[in-house]
C-alpha cells in the first residue's frame, strides 16, 4: 500500500496516555467514588435499569491491579457519523487487551451495530492495527446508524456473543449510540449473560458532555480542521474586499462548533441557536441584525465580512420551529404520497397554503423559493423535516439582500453586498486526529479495557482534566446512566442521554458575547492555519478555546 509521508509519520507517533495508566496493565489500580443517580426523572430511570442504575463512578490510581485474571474476548463497534480519533480508540482498546495477555482477542464487527446483529467481523492483529494508527476516518470496520433497541435484537447479539465467547463489547459512538450501550448493558445484566458492556463518547457536535465529560473525541480536530478553512476564507475576504462569505458548519441542533470556529477565528457574525431561542428572535430580527453589521462595515468602505451559521439554527427560531411542526402534521401519514403526487409547485404551494395556519404561513411565504422547497424535500426516518438540508447560509443571505435593498430604497445603506457560500462539515470528520484527539482517543480505548478487566458494565469510558497535559489527566468511568433522562420520541417517553447545548452563562459564550460587537464592524480576524503535529507542546497538544475557558485558563 502506497502512504504519504505524513500518513507514514502519523503511524508511528506514539499517543500519550495519563499517568495513572502508565507503567503497565499490572499497576493499576481503581478507586472507588460515589454512587450517582440520572440528571433527571430518578424514579423512572432507576425502574427501567434496575441491574445497572445507581452504580459508583471509579478512578484508576497507581497501585496494584487487583483484577482476576480471565481470558478477554471483546467486540467492538464504531456506531453513527464518523470522528476524527475513533481508530485510535480501537487501536488503544487493542494495545491494553494484547499487553494484559497475548491470548486476549479484539474483534471488530463491521459496519455499526448491524455487524454485531449479521455476526460480520475480522479479528484485529497487529499488522491490521497499525495500519491505522492515529489516521482519521471509521474505514477500520466502518459505521453505521443502526439502532440496537429491540427484544429480537438483544436476543440475536446475545447468541451472537456466545458464540464468539464474548466477554464485553465496547461500542464507541455519540448519546444515541451510548444510550443503546446503557440499554444493552442492561439486558446483558438482566438476562446473566456475563457480557459487559463499555461506551466511548464520540461526536464533533461537542453535545456529548456534562460535568464528568468534558469533550467528546473529535470535537477538537473537526472544529480546527472548519477554523483552518474559515481563517483562509477570512484571509481571502479581506484580500479581495468584495465578498460577504456565509459559512454554514455541522454541528447538528447544539451550536458548540459554530461558537468554537468563531472563537478561533473573530469572524464578523456567528449566530448561536441556543441565544436565539432564548431571546425569541425572529427571521426578520436576526436578518436586521446582520444587516446592522453590513451596514455599519459598509460606512467605513469595507464591503466584506464573515458570517458563521451553526447547521440547527433554524430549530431554535420559535416562529421557524412552530412552521417545521405543521408541516410534520400537514405531511402525516399518507398526505406525503398525495403531496408528492402534485403536478408542479403550484399546486403543492396551494395545497401548503390551505393546509398550514395563517401564522406558520406568513413564516412560510418570506421565505425564498428554495428553502420553501428544501422544506419538502424527502423526510427523515421519523417523517420529520431534515433540517440539515436547509441551505440556512443562502437563506440568511437572501434575507439579508432584501433588507438592505429596502434600506438602500430609503437611502440609508450606500454600500454592496456581494455574497459567497459555504458548507463545512464532512471536510473535518475524517481529518488525520490533532495530537489531542490522537491522546485522548488512545487514552479512552485504554481505559475502556481497563473497565473490562475490573468487570464493569453500563459505564462509559471517561477521561479529564482534559485542559492540562495528558500526564496530568484522569482516566476512570461513569455509569451511562448518570447522563440520562426521559424524552418524548416517536409519540413515547424513552431514556436518552441528555444532550448538551450552548450555555449562555458559560465563560465560552460570555467571552465570545464581550467581543462580538467589535469583530462585528472591525476586521478583526484570525487566521489559525492547519493542525500541527510537530513541533512545541503549547502549538501541537493546544486544546480547544472552548475548553480551555471552561477551565478558566483563557
Amino acid at each position: 500500500m502506497n502512504v504519504t509521508p505524513l500518513q507514514k509519520a502519523r503511524y508511528e507517533y506514539s499517543p500519550k496516555l495519563p499517568g495513572m495508566l502508565r507503567g503497565g496493565i499490572s499497576q493499576i489500580s481503581v478507586k472507588v467514588g460515589d454512587a450517582t443517580e440520572s440528571v433527571a426523572d430518578q424514579e423512572k430511570i432507576k425502574a427501567l435499569f434496575p441491574n445497572t442504575y445507581g452504580k459508583n463512578e471509579i478512578t484508576f490510581v497507581k497501585g496494584s491491579n487487583t483484577a482476576a485474571p480471565k481470558k478477554q474476548v471483546v467486540g467492538v463497534i464504531l456506531s453513527g457519523g464518523q470522528a476524527p480519533g475513533g481508530h485510535n480508540v480501537v487501536c488503544g482498546l487493542y494495545d491494553a487487551i494484547k499487553a494484559t495477555s497475548r491470548d486476549n482477542v479484539l474483534l471488530g464487527f463491521k459496519g455499526g451495530p448491524s455487524g454485531l446483529i449479521d455476526d460480520n467481523f475480522i479479528e484485529f492483529d497487529d499488522e491490521y492495527i497499525n495500519a491505522f494508527r492515529n489516521t482519521g476516518g471509521f474505514d477500520i470496520i466502518g459505521s453505521g446508524r443502526t439502532k440496537l433497541e429491540t427484544e429480537e435484537q438483544f436476543k440475536i447479539v446475545t447468541e451472537v456473543a456466545k458464540k464468539h465467547g464474548l466477554t464485553a463489547i465496547v461500542i464507541i459512538g455519540g448519546d444515541d449510540s451510548n444510550t443503546n450501550a446503557a440499554v444493552l448493558a442492561e439486558y446483558m445484566a438482566a438476562h446473566n449473560t456475563g457480557v459487559q458492556v463499555i461506551g466511548c463518547p464520540k461526536t464533533i457536535d461537542g453535545d456529548l458532555k456534562n460535568e464528568d465529560i468534558e469533550a467528546s473525541f473529535g470535537f477538537d480536530t473537526a472544529t480546527k480542521t472548519y477554523s483552518e478553512l474559515i481563517g483562509n476564507i477570512e484571509r481571502d475576504a479581506n484580500s479581495a474586499k468584495k465578498y460577504w462569505h456565509f459559512i454554514k458548519v455541522m454541528g447538528r441542533s447544539a451550536s458548540h462548533v459554530a461558537l468554537e470556529c468563531a472563537l478561533e477565528t473573530q469572524p464578523n457574525i456567528c449566530l448561536i441557536g441556543e441565544e436565539v431561542a432564548a431571546r425569541k428572535m425572529s427571521i426578520s430580527s436576526i436578518a436586521d441584525y446582520i444587516a446592522d453589521a453590513v451596514e455599519k462595515r459598509a460606512a467605513q468602505g469595507d464591503n466584506f465580512g464573515v458570517a458563521i451559521i451553526p447547521e440547527g439554527i433554524v430549530e431554535f427560531i420559535p416562529e421557524f420551529s412552530k412552521l417545521i411542526a405543521e408541516i410534520n402534521e400537514l405531511l402525516a401519514g399518507k398526505k406525503t404520497d398525495e403531496f408528492n403526487a402534485l403536478p408542479d409547485w403550484a399546486a403543492k404551494y396551494d395545497f401548503i397554503k390551505n393546509g398550514l395556519s395563517a401564522e406558520a404561513f406568513a413564516v412560510f411565504d418570506i421565505l425564498p423559493q428554495f428553502v420553501q422547497q428544501q422544506l419538502f424535500l424527502e423526510r427523515d426516518p421519523h417523517g420529520n423535516v431534515q433540517v440539515s438540508l436547509i441551505e440556512s447560509e443562502k437563506l440568511f443571505s437572501a434575507l439579508v439582500a432584501d433588507k438592505l435593498a429596502a434600506r438602500k430604497a430609503a437611502g440609508t445603506f450606500k454600500g454592496k453586498f456581494g455574497t459567497q457560500h459555504h458548507f463545512f462539515g464532512y471536510e473535518g470528520r475524517c481529518a488525520f486526529p490533532s495530537n489531542f484527539d490522537a491522546d485522548y482517543c488512545y487514552s479512552l480505548g485504554y481505559n475502556a479495557f481497563m473497565l473490562i478487566q475490573y468487570g464493569y458494565t453500563g459505564y462509559l469510558s471517561k477521561v479529564s482534566n482534559l485542559s492540562k497535559p495528558a500526564e496530568e489527566w484522569v482516566a476512570g468511568g461513569m455509569p451511562i446512566t448518570k447522563m440520562m433522562n426521559m424524552e418524548r420520541r416517536n409519540g413515547e417517553d424513552k431514556p436518552v442521554i441528555r444532550k448538551a447545548l450552548v450555555e449562555l452563562d458559560g465563560a465560552p459564550f460570555k467571552y465570545f458575547e464581550a467581543h462580538r460587537e467589535e469583530w462585528a464592524v472591525k476586521t478583526a480576524f484570525t487566521y489559525p492555519g492547519a493542525i500541527q503535529y510537530f513541533g512545541p507542546a503549547e502549538v501541537c497538544d493546544l486544546t480547544t478555546r472552548t475548553l480551555a475557558l471552561e477551565k478558566g485558563e483563557m
